[in-house]
């Protein structure tokens, strides 16, 4: 049975990057009828933020990744919140005291800090020196009766050569006298992430684990606890990175990471997630746009690419407004209902319109408002461009004419006004390009927008007129 699991620090928000793994460890469960599990690693208690839990769950049920197990679904692994399961770790660490894979270590902040000093000093990496490794278990029970604060410390065994079997980057070689001795348990009882999501791992049966490259460098140090506890060590995949254009690691420095912020934007959660698969994935073929039952079919580990991948975000809006454009018309009316403001009131029949006539010009839905300026202002609002416009005679030619014309009329609809204009151009003799775009900078005030005739029609004979009359007084 495959089994992945996506487990987050309830740190703050989910970063779209840590949803990528989401949405790979959940492609690749689905792939082979197997389930995702959400584990929640909160054993950093001190950088815990509250209700952080609750924005990950929400993030991933907005996005569609719905996991089979977790903190607020249950199930038969359960719990699956860290800091309920303190005395599974304390009790695989105590194991592996006994079995001298493990030693109590009891140097002060302060040493480990003089010797993080001296270490960059002489150019030589960070790591613990194993100054407590040797200390006898007579004199380490003894410091640990009197009181004295200490961690506990994995002893990585001398000379030895682990191999990493990595379904992305192949077999990766680690010399253990190149690792540390890693904290498993720290001075507050609380296990580090290196041993809990070992005991995690097992004890949920978690048969694949894909997580982000930057803990490649910990696997042969996991590898090794799987030895020493006599456990069966899952298949490891580890991801490329998310890298901004400049090619350094994704940050909010440079930009939005936050899921949320996507969201609120109005990035469609289709579109987003289409995105993220193809950011590492690789289909080998042309094809960008996937539903989501095509990239559980058709994605595949062995295809993740080892490089980071670039966030584009001009990319994403591009495939965003591809998803917009698709959409059934009540279903994005739906979506930006919420989301304009007008400050003239509309039915709801005529806001559908409106954002029928929008949609192929949309990229974000937060785009509604910006985008349909010309029906959500109650005054014209002049473009530089049209204001230029306006400065040509031909313009106000145009404009005096059609204003005459459409005073006459009861009602305006598409045809009536098409009709005008070709009145107008008859006898003005002012016709093309400079026709059409002096009656669009009358009635919108900008140069290019939504077929003019339909706008027209929906903003009506009296909304025409004023803003005609507008623009003329800027003339």
């Amino acid at each position: 049975m495959v089994r992945t699991r996506f487990a987050p620090s309830p740190t703050g928000y989910l970063h779209v990057g840590g949803l990528r793994t989401a949405l790979y460890a959940y492609l690749f469960a689905k792939q082979n009828q197997g389930q995702l599990i959400l584990r929640i690693e909160d054993t950093d208690q001190e950088r815990r933020v509250e209700g952080a839990i609750e924005k990950i769950i929400e993030a991933l049920k907005w996005a569609g990744l719905e996991p089979d197990e977790g903190p607020h679904k249950g199930g038969d692994y359960g719990p699956y919140i860290q800091s309920e399961r303190i005395e599974l770790y304390k009790k695989y660490a105590d194991e592996l005291l006994e079995r001298d894979h493990a030693y109590p270590c009891f140097c002060t902040k302060e040493r480990l800090d003089e010797l993080n000093r001296i270490q960059k000093m002489q150019n030589k990496p960070p790591g613990y020196d194993g100054k407590c490794r040797s200390l006898s278990r007579e004199e380490a029970e003894q410091r640990i009766a009197a009181g004295e604060s200490y961690v506990i410390r994995q002893k990585i065994p001398e000379n030895r050569e682990i191999i990493v079997n990595d379904i992305i980057r192949g077999q990766v070689s680690f010399e253990t006298d190149l690792l540390d001795d890693q904290i498993l348990m720290k001075s507050d009882g609380f296990p580090t992430y290196h041993l809990a999501n070992i005991v995690d791992d097992h004890l949920m049966e978690i048969s694949h684990v894909i997580r982000g490259e930057e803990w490649l460098p910990s696997t042969p140090k996991n590898i090794l606890l799987y030895e020493f506890l006599g456990w069966e060590a899952p298949k490891f995949a580890h991801l490329p990175l998310l890298l901004n254009r400049d090619r350094s690691k994704l940050s909010k420095r440079q930009g939005d990471v936050a899921v949320s912020d996507y969201r609120d934007k109005g990035y469609l959660k289709d579109a987003l997630i289409n995105f993220l698969a193809l950011l590492g994935w690789n289909p080998g073929t042309n094809q960008e746009i996937f539903s989501r039952k095509e990239l559980i079919r058709e994605f595949s580990l062995e295809k993740v690419g080892k490089s980071g991948s670039v966030f584009d975000l001009e990319k994403l809006d591009w495939m965003n407004g591809i998803y917009i454009r698709e959409m059934d018309l009540d279903e994005l009316y739906q979506h930006v209902e919420d989301r304009i403001a007008s400050e003239i009131d509309w039915s709801e029949e005529e806001l559908k319109q409106i954002v029928g006539l929008l949609q192929e010009s949309l990229t974000k839905l937060n785009d509604i408002n910006s985008k349909g300026i010309i029906f959500f202002k109650e005054n014209l609002q002049l473009e530089k461009d049209a204001e230029k416009m306006l400065q040509s005679k031909e313009t106000v030619k145009v404009l005096k004419g059609f204003i005459d014309k459409l005073s006459e009329l009861d009602a305006l609809d598409r045809n009536i006004f098409v009709n005008i204009a070709r009145q107008v151009q008859k006898e003005t003799g002012i016709k093309g390009k400079q026709l059409w775009m002096s009656i669009r900078v009358g009635i919108t005030g900008q140069t290019h927008g939504p077929e003019i005739h339909k706008t027209a029609e929906i903003l009506g004979k009296e909304k025409c007129l004023e803003r005609m009359q507008e623009a003329l007084a800027n003339a």
